[in-house]
């Protein structure tokens, strides 16, 4: 139970543990802008809230800035949802106003208090989203002169309305988000009507391809990783580094940084790799498959993100659940790690498997999401689909024996490790 109290004992607050999601929201050229966070009480019996108090996903958001939003969206923006509650209280405090994007839903009731409120938070830097836009109500048209981003979901609008609606918000200058977007055409359809930014998983959905094999700069990284965990000795490493330019400049440089920490300055591949060692080693490689050249800051890959935030995820999962067993942890971070390498590669895991050379665990996690690694890979997949799969979450927690609070802290620590790294080693 989380136990938020304000000094004003008529607002005290008790709110249900809660779960912490995010979907990225990316730009054009489908590089990363902002994080939706997603707060969602777990369905353990009613919240018990006063009605005097703050709303709970206001309590939430309290607690979940108390813990760090910014472990949470790194350089980027944060989408929170907020309801009148949480828009006439004094919760915002707790947020970076310079990075949040408060989401308002187009049916909240236009009041002069709440229209006030808003224009008192914009004056501080803080901006608005209006979601769930499904047309041009009086509710909408009065918010709309404090509304910067305006969302409308694929789900819940038609191609027709978004075509007459999206360029009348485009000629008021908002801009605007797509929703829900699923699809590959969804996101094309988008495109053509001058949508901003967009959110959704279909950046994560293969398109698969029979017969497609991995191109020679993916199977020069397969290579390597067969090297590195054969215990190949350390010049025939370096050997196969070389001869990949790109590979060799990103490694001095990754050794160079201050998530290495490096004493002194490293300039040979030799010194890289003795340093780095093969589980670090390993480990870079496995996130480079995920690096398109040239994409560094905000427009790193969305599956890049993904890929790292899961594979951490699971990392921390497994460190929690079975302490006594270092290697556990590092086949989980693998499992999470090649979960989306059939989006990645364009191509069915069954044939990814007859590529690379797996243990029977990690093959059944990835293929049947079977024992105790497939169990940890359904839970992470459900938490990126928390709006859907949030019914999936508290099974899961339960025969992991979990909290909600740790699971929540385990994700803080992978959002911020996948931040760290992306920057520093890609």
């Amino acid at each position: 139970m989380i136990d938020l109290s304000s000094n004003d004992s008529s607002r005290n607050l008790r709110v249900r543990e809660f779960y912490l999601g995010r979907q990225p929201i990316l730009d054009r050229q489908q590089g990363l802008v902002a994080y939706e966070l997603l707060f969602r009480n777990a369905p353990i019996g009613p919240a018990q809230i006063d009605t005097s108090a703050l709303s709970a996903t206001a309590a939430v958001i309290a607690h979940a800035s108390q813990l760090g939003v910014e472990r949470v969206i790194g350089e980027s923006l944060a989408f929170v949802n907020v309801d009148a509650d949480a828009i006439l209280s004094d919760i915002f405090g707790f947020l970076p106003r310079e990075k949040t994007v408060l989401e308002i839903d187009q049916t909240m009731q236009a009041t002069p208090a709440v229209l006030a409120r808003m224009s008192d938070l914009a004056s501080h830097g803080f901006r608005f989203a209006l979601v769930d836009v499904r047309g041009d109500s009086a509710q909408v048209q009065a918010m709309l002169p404090m509304i910067e981003f305006v969302k409308m979901s694929m789900r819940d609008t038609s191609p027709d309305m978004r075509a007459r609606t999206a360029p009348r918000f485009k000629r008021d200058g908002k801009q605007l988000v797509a929703e829900k977007v699923e699809t590959r055409e969804e996101f094309q359809n988008c495109l053509d009507l001058g949508f901003d930014y967009f959110q959704g998983f279909y950046f994560a959905r293969p398109a698969i391809m029979s017969g497609k094999k991995l191109t020679p700069s993916q199977l020069a990284l397969l290579e390597l990783m067969k090297l590195v965990t054969s215990d190949a000795d350390n010049p025939d490493i370096e050997r196969a580094i070389k001869r990949d330019v790109s590979l060799a400049l990103n490694l001095i440089r990754l050794v160079n940084t201050p998530a290495v920490g490096a004493r002194q300055r490293i300039d040979s591949l030799s010194q890289a790799v003795a340093i780095l060692g093969r589980r670090q080693l390993q480990r870079w490689l496995q996130i480079m498959l995920y690096a398109e050249p040239g994409k560094r800051g905000n427009n790193l890959t969305p599956l890049l993100l993904l890929a790292t935030t899961r594979g951490r995820l699971l990392e921390l999962l497994a460190q929690k659940l079975r302490p006594a067993h270092r290697h556990v942890a590092d086949i989980a971070f693998t499992v999470g790690i090649m979960s989306l390498m059939d989006t990645l590669f364009g191509m069915p895991m069954t044939e990814i498997m007859t590529q690379v050379a797996v243990s029977e665990e990690v093959s059944d996690a990835l293929l049947y999401r079977a024992g105790f690694f497939g169990d940890l890979l359904k839970l992470a997949e459900a938490l990126e689909r928390i709006e859907d799969n949030e019914e999936a979450i508290l099974p899961a927690l339960a025969d992991l024996a979990m909290s909600t609070q740790e699971l929540v802290e385990l994700e803080m620590a992978a959002f911020e490790w996948s931040d760290t790294v992306t920057r520093y080693a890609v």
